[in-house]
This record gives structure tokens, C-alpha cells and sequence, in this order.
């Protein structure tokens, strides 16, 4: 008997398992309120130089400016320099004083802005930009807060991964509860740049922890009936997180107290902790068979099954537990050890890193579509649900390795193709950036479900672990490479596509999981030899019982 067998007998789907699903969905939620926030929280408002005797309220339609401020090449006043002296406006006789310091009339001198900047605050009315003077030269540190950020989140993810391997999904998941909450609040309560970056790298590395152990937690409870339907299920709260994002950011225009807003929800999730079972996959890999047999026992009751006591007796446990006992601890190494398990995991890391990479770089990208940041962000939410219904069916008919190949060839063609767009098409341009934002969650949520199903249980969390580590760094990149703009206009939306296209064409590396029992041991993965078929893929991947 293995534990797909002890999980027939108990419930594979059932009120335990949507209890399970509910209490993980604030998980769920919380990370897209962090992981997008820089929309809002780093947003740079109109803004130019400081200049005496400036009235107080910023205003575009303000015309004494151009004596002070040059115009750019488009026609708009610079947001960086101001003239070294004031320049005669037409109908006046300004002038004097650069003709008398021997200017030329054509090619005025420009300075930096010595005295600060103006901001505009009809949409935002405090970011992080604004509160540090984050642009024009400084605008770098601007983009490096959400690179710390991902920074963060990859090194998270090798921790996570490697202690909830050790020590157990819930555990881990109240450190990482625990210390969202705390470092949100020091986050919130930053006196400089520097402590606003290190505590938000923190905070970075805290998340971490829900975005590798909520769907292995989730998938361990269930049988391969549902996986996918929960999976799909439990992605929609990413969903519902992003087009909140849209409404708190709305609703609050304060960076402070936005970070605040999205941080406190942690406080509720740590009491729900309570009612959160440990993976009793997990805890027969242990030997820890009476804690195992308690939660079995409990989704019993919970599922209404009547349990036979010699099936599912301590003893009958105990024999289960045996078989798939680990003597090692995990490790990263044992990732890279055996040549199946070192094909997924050299093929999953490319698939991650693109699916990050592009995914960010659209999202944290909302100018230019001819609508305010807060409704490009409620767009790209509601965009996200259609996308994921794609998923649901795709995954079920088409399976897991062409989803994922087909959502990453989807993304690369809808940027690809909206670099084709002149700038004037702005509908047009609008649409093919929606598709792409779609296409990008649609391969996002493959890669959560098709990942966990790739590992077996005692490396479970430890590859995530890796694969988030790898993707975290795309995450990372993401919002630098839109610097890459300063050398070609185009540039960063040719490397988003063109990555999320090597990622497309690696998927079709992996193997096939669709209809196939989660593997227990490494020894799983490595029975199933390399596919040679499309029929020897769609095989169960767990063939033979230990």
C-alpha cells in the first residue's frame, strides 16, 4: 500500500481538502499585494525642478515655467535641468541678464536641479520617488528598491525550500507569516532609502516562504483527479489579489500607509495557522507516523468516510511510512545527483527564470496603454481570470508540457508582435500588451502546478525551493531591464520576449504529468525512464510501488 492508496481510503477531494484551500488563499493573496506594489509604492509622478518663487500647487497648464526650464526634443518641459539663467518668454523682454553673461541665444545653459523637484500630486500623494527625490539621476535606486525586493525572494526561496523539506510546510509557514508582519511594519516605518531597502529585501525573503509551500501543501492532500482543478483554483486567488491592488492603491495614495495596508493581513493568517494540517505526505517521509495517522484520520471524519481499523490502523500506516522513509536529509545536491532529477531541474530553472522574467517586466510596466495606472492594473486582473479558465482546460486536454510551452509561446508572440505596432496604434498596442499580461499569468500558473507535480514528495519543497530561487532572480532583473529603454526604445520588451521564447522551447524538454500519481521518492522520478513517445510520457509516473 502506498499513500495514494491511504488517500482513497480517507478522501482525495473533499470538505478537508476545500477547507485546506480556503485557509491558503490569503497566502495567495498577500503576494501579488507585495510582489506588485511598486506600481503604486515607487511611482513617479510628473515632476520638475524646484524654482524660486514657484507657487505651491504643481500645474501642467502653467506657461511662466519656460523661462526657467528647457523643453525636450517631444515637446514636454524637462523633468531633470532647468536653465542656468531665465529665458525671455515670447511677449516679454527677459534676456538681459544672459545676454549679459555673454550666452548664445540658441543654445541656453542647463544645470541640474539644485534645489529639489516639484512633484505632482493629483494622483499620488506620497511614493517612495518623492519622499527620497528617486528620479532623474537617482532614478536607478528607484528601480533597484524592487530588484532588492526580488533579491530577497530568491534567497527566501533557498531557505524555505531547504528547511520545510527538513522541518515541515506549517512550521515554516508561520516563520514566514511572522516575519512578514514584522518587517512589513519596519518597512512602513522607514526614516531613509537605505532602511526602506534593506527591511523590504527582508520582507522579500519572508514571502518567500508562501509562494514555495501554499501549492506543495495544497497538492499533498489531494488525489490526481483534483489536482488540477484546485490548482487552477487556488491560482484565481493571485487573481483576486491583483485587482485588490488596484482598488487599495486607489483608495490609499500614501506609500506608508499602503505598505501598512497590505501588510496587516498577516496578522489573521497566523491565527488560521491553527486549522492548517501538516503534509501527512511529508510526515511519513519522516517516520512521524502518529502525527500522520492523527491528520489521515481527521480528513476522514471531515470527508464523512468510514475508515476500516486494520486498513487504516497505526500499524497499516507504519508499513507505508516504511516504504517511504528517507535516511538523508535533503539537499540541493540531490537535485543534480541522479540524471532524470538533473533533466527536470536544469529544464525547470530556464522555465521559471522566463516565466518570471517575463511576467514582471509586463506587469510592473503600465505606462504608455492610454489609461491611469489604476485602471491598467484592474485590467491586467480581470484580463488574468479568462486566461486561467485556458489553463483549467488545457492542462486537462492538452496537458502539462504543451500548457506551459503553448503560455510562454503566447507571451513571446504578444510582445513580439506589439513591437510591429506603430505608436500611434494605441488601442492596438493596448490589446497586445493585455494578451501578454494573460498569456504570462496563464504560464505562471502552469509552471506552480506542473513544477510540484515534477518532484517527488522528499525533494518537494527543496526543488521549488530552487526553480523559485532561479525565477525570483528573472523577477529581479525584470524591473532593471527596463533601464535598458536609454540605449533602444524597444529594447526591454525584445528581452522580455525573447527570453519568455527560450523558456517556451525548453518546456518541451519535461516530461508529461498529466493523469500521473505524485512521485514519493527520487527513486520514483528515476524508474520513469527519459520519454522517447508522446504514449511513454502520458504513463504514471510512480510505476512501481517501494
Amino acid at each position: 500500500m502506498g499513500f495514494e492508496e491511504l488517500l482513497e481510503q480517507v478522501g482525495g477531494f473533499g470538505p478537508f481538502q476545500l477547507r485546506n484551500v480556503a485557509l491558503l488563499a490569503l497566502p495567495r493573496v498577500l503576494l501579488p499585494l507585495h510582489f506588485l506594489l511598486p506600481i503604486f509604492l515607487a511611482a513617479v509622478p510628473a515632476h520638475r525642478c524646484a524654482l524660486p518663487g514657484a507657487p505651491a500647487n504643481f500645474s501642467h497648464q502653467d506657461t511662466w515655467p519656460e523661462a526657467y526650464i528647457p523643453r525636450e526634443p517631444d515637446g514636454t518641459l524637462s523633468s531633470c535641468l532647468r536653465f542656468a539663467y531665465p529665458q525671455a518668454l515670447p511677449n516679454t523682454t527677459l534676456g538681459e541678464e544672459r545676454e549679459s553673461h555673454g550666452e548664445l541665444e540658441d543654445e541656453p545653459a542647463t544645470v541640474p536641479c539644485s534645489q529639489g523637484w516639484e512633484y505632482d500630486h493629483s494622483e499620488f500623494s506620497s511614493t517612495i520617488a518623492t519622499e527620497w527625490d528617486l528620479v532623474c539621476e537617482q532614478k536607478g535606486l528607484n528601480r533597484a528598491a524592487s530588484t532588492f525586493f526580488f533579491a530577497g525572494v530568491l534567497v527566501g526561496a533557498v531557505a524555505f525550500g531547504y528547511l520545510s523539506d527538513r522541518f515541515g510546510r506549517r512550521r515554516l509557514l508561520l516563520v514566514a507569516y511572522v516575519s512578514t508582519l514584522v518587517l512589513g511594519l519596519a518597512s512602513a516605518a522607514s526614516v531613509s532609502y537605505v532602511m526602506f531597502a534593506i527591511t523590504r529585501t527582508l520582507t522579500g525573503s519572508a514571502l518567500a516562504g508562501f509562494t514555495i509551500i501554499v501549492m506543495p501543501l495544497e497538492l499533498e492532500w489531494l488525489d490526481v483527479e483534483h489536482r488540477t482543478v484546485a490548482g487552477v483554483l487556488s491560482s484565481t486567488f493571485w487573481t483576486g489579489g491583483v485587482m485588490l491592488l488596484a482598488l487599495v492603491g486607489y483608495l490609499i495614495r500614501d506609500w506608508r500607509w499602503l505598505l501598512l495596508a497590505v501588510t496587516l493581513p498577516c496578522a489573521p493568517g497566523i491565527l488560521s495557522l491553527w486549522w492548517v494540517p501538516e503534509s501527512a505526505r511529508w510526515l511519513l517521509t519522516q517516520g512521524r507516523v502518529k502525527e500522520a495517522h492523527r491528520y489521515l484520520l481527521h480528513c476522514a471524519r471531515l470527508n464523512g468516510r468510514p475508515v476500516c481499523e486494520d486498513s487504516l490502523s497505526q500499524e497499516a500506516v507504519s508499513k507505508v511510512a516504511a516504504e517511504e522513509r528517507v535516511v538523508r536529509r535533503p539537499s540541493y545536491l540531490d537535485l543534480f545527483r541522479t540524471p532524470r532529477l538533473r533533466h527536470i531541474s536544469l529544464c525547470c530553472v530556464v522555465v521559471w527564470f522566463g516565466v518570471n522574467f517575463s511576467y514582471y517586466g509586463l506587469s510592473l510596466d503600465v505606462s504608455g496603454l492610454g489609461l491611469n495606472v489604476y485602471q491598467t492594473q484592474l485590467l491586467f486582473g480581470a484580463v488574468e481570470l479568462p486566461f486561467k479558465l485556458l489553463v483549467y482546460l488545457s492542462v486537462r486536454h492538452a496537458g502539462r508540457r504543451l500548457t506551459q510551452a503553448g503560455t510562454l509561446l503566447g507571451t513571446a508572440l504578444a510582445l513580439g508582435t506589439r513591437l510591429l505596432v506603430s505608436s500611434d496604434m494605441k488601442s492596438w498596442s493596448t490589446v497586445l500588451a493585455v494578451m501578454g499580461k494573460g498569456f504570462s499569468e496563464a504560464a505562471f500558473t502552469t509552471a506552480y502546478l506542473f513544477t510540484s507535480e515534477l518532484y517527488p514528495t522528499v525533494l518537494r519543497q527543496t526543488g521549488m525551493g530552487l526553480t523559485a530561487l532561479v525565477g525570483r532572480l528573472g523577477g529581479s532583473l525584470a524591473p532593471l531591464a527596463a533601464l535598458l529603454d536609454g540605449m533602444w526604445l524597444s529594447l526591454p520588451k525584445l528581452a522580455y520576449g525573447g527570453i519568455a521564447l527560450l523558456a517556451a522551447g525548453t518546456a518541451l524538454l519535461l516530461p508529461e504529468t498529466r493523469q500521473a500519481q505524485l512521485p514519493e521518492t527520487i527513486q520514483d522520478v528515476e524508474r520513469k525512464s527519459a520519454p522517447t513517445s508522446l504514449q511513454e510520457e502520458e504513463m504514471p509516473m510512480k510505476q512501481v510501488q517501494n
